[in-house]
C-alpha cells in the first residue's frame, strides 16, 4: 500500500487507518511556537460513519488506501440490493446500500454518468457531477403583488429533494443544482 507523509493529507482522501477505510474529514497543521509541529486529522469511518482524531508529527507515514475509480452509469434502485450501477467498459453491475449512498441519492437519475470508486473489488464511494438538472415536480405557489426582492419559495424535485428557489419557478420546469451544496444554481433549458 502507499504511504503518505502526514502534511500531505487533505480533505476528501481515503486512508487506511487500522486497517479500515476512513475519509479525511477534516485537516490541520498545528505549529505551536517553537514546539514541534503536529498534524491533527479527523477521520470518519466509511461503514460505521464513527469519527476519530489524530495526531501525527510531520515526518510520520499514514497508509493511503488503493482505490480504483471507474467510469459509471447509474441504472435504478433495487429496494433489495440497493443503487444498481453499471461499467461503462465491462457492463458489469454493482450495487451501493443506501446507507453508502448517503443524500447522494437525490441526485441520481436513471442514465446518468458518474464515477464509482473500488477498493479491492468492492465499491466504496460515489463521484457526481458538480450539477445536475432536476425536474420540479410540486411548486408552493407565492402570493401576487409580492415584489420584494430575494422571495423564494419550496419545491419538490424528481429525485424527492426539496429545495427552496426564486419564485418565479413553477411546476414542470428544469433547475440546475449543486451536488456538493445542494443549492439552485438556476433554470435549466433541458
Amino acid at each position: 500500500m502507499p504511504s503518505i507523509k502526514a502534511t500531505e493529507v487533505r480533505k476528501g482522501m481515503i486512508i487506511l487507518h487500522q486497517g479500515q477505510l476512513h475519509v479525511v474529514a477534516e485537516f490541520e497543521h498545528i505549529a505551536p511556537g517553537n514546539w514541534r509541529a503536529i498534524n491533527q486529522i479527523k477521520l470518519k469511518h466509511m461503514k460505521t460513519g464513527s469519527n476519530v482524531l489524530i495526531r501525527m508529527g510531520s515526518s510520520e507515514n499514514i497508509e493511503r488506501a488503493n482505490l480504483d475509480p471507474k467510469a459509471c452509469t447509474y441504472l435504478y434502485l433495487d429496494h433489495n440490493q440497493g443503487y444498481v450501477f453499471m461499467d461503462s467498459e465491462s457492463y458489469e453491475q454493482y450495487s451501493i446500500s443506501e446507507e453508502m449512498m448517503g443524500d447522494k441519492k437525490y441526485y441520481l437519475l436513471e442514465n446518468a454518468p458518474c464515477q464509482v470508486t473500488f477498493y479491492e473489488g468492492n465499491p466504496v464511494s460515489v463521484e457526481l457531477p458538480p450539477s445536475v438538472t432536476l425536474k420540479v415536480v410540486e411548486a408552493e405557489t407565492v402570493a401576487r403583488g409580492n415584489t420584494v426582492n430575494g422571495v423564494t419559495k419550496n419545491v419538490k424535485l424528481e429525485t424527492g429533494l426539496e429545495l427552496k428557489v426564486p419564485a418565479f419557478i413553477e411546476n414542470g420546469e428544469s433547475v440546475k443544482v449543486s451536488t456538493e451544496t445542494g443549492e439552485f444554481q438556476g433554470r435549466s433549458n433541458k
